[in-house]
């Protein structure tokens, strides 16, 4: 049985039939909390879909700047002897002695980042991140083929089992600068879809993804752009619009920042030397 569907009985509702009601089932994404500990505390709760909670929790902790580098994470695992109802539904990272002794609680604000200079703006949310991230490595002109960015949406679809069942999972796709679809993770959440892609790249030795190309499934949140950063990847495109502050932020890390995708247009906001 999947951890990521449920069947629902329903009464499904046509106007063009008689009778206008029947009975019928309809399969539902699953959408459950997720809380990651260290050191026994929870320092994160997420509504996500499960399955894939190990790279969840590592991408979530990279993509947040808890951990940098592989060896910053000895292990993610899921508690056991849990109250009922709780199963399956909390994990425990293991951080390194370097990463353990740098991690600070109080600095895990998910997706909020304050400055002192203006308060809450987009100036200040983005000069926040610059303080622990630096720009990404100038992309190569030409780097990633313009074409063969038109073939994305298409096979990302076709790698979307959740969605074809339920249309309601989000999805995040890895590509390489060649165009090769290395890997896809779906939720019910887009910024987990992301984790969950992310922190399967960080297990597999993948990060930071300096020669990948990231795919999302919907819009582009400054939220995605920020992950994207953390974890070095120069390319982000997907099938909605951006967001001002995904924009601006994209421009600031340095990431080429594609809106809109279909097989025939696209609008690119920033970095376009990167594609050729």
């Amino acid at each position: 049985m999947s951890l990521s569907t449920r069947r629902f009985p329903i009464d499904r509702h046509r106007a063009d039939v008689t009778p206008a009601i029947a009975p019928a089932e309809d399969e539902v994404a699953v959408e459950e909390p997720l809380e990651i500990r260290i050191d026994g505390r929870g320092v994160a709760v997420t509504m996500r879909t499960p399955g894939q909670d190990r790279e969840l929790a590592a991408g979530f902790l990279l993509t947040e700047g808890v951990v940098r580098a592989r060896e910053d994470l000895l292990d993610v695992f899921a508690c056991r002897d849990l109250p009922q109802g709780e199963e399956g539904n909390i994990v425990e990272a293991v951080l390194s002695r370097e990463a353990r002794a740098r991690f600070d609680p109080a600095r895990l604000t998910r997706h909020v980042f304050t400055a002192s200079s203006c308060g809450l703006c987009g100036k200040a949310t983005i000069a926040a991140l610059a303080q622990d991230l630096a720009p990404l490595p100038a992309t190569p002109p030409g780097r990633f083929a313009r074409a063969a960015l038109g073939e994305w949406p298409a096979r990302l679809r076709d790698a979307q089992p959740g969605f074809a069942a339920t249309g309601g999972l989000h999805a995040a796709a890895l590509f390489s600068a060649e165009g090769e679809l290395l890997d896809v993770r779906e939720d019910v959440g887009r910024h987990n879809a992301l984790d969950k892609l992310l922190g399967a790249a960080f297990w597999a030795g993948r990060t930071p993804a300096t020669d990948h190309a990231v795919l999302v499934s919907g819009r582009l949140s400054f939220e995605l752009v920020q992950k994207c950063w953390a974890a070095g990847v120069p390319l982000l495109a997907g099938i909605g619009a951006p967001s001002s502050l995904a924009i601006e932020t994209a421009r600031a890390a340095g990431i080429t920042l594609v809106g809109f995708l279909r097989a025939e247009r696209a609008n690119v906001y920033t970095g376009a030397h990167a594609l050729g």
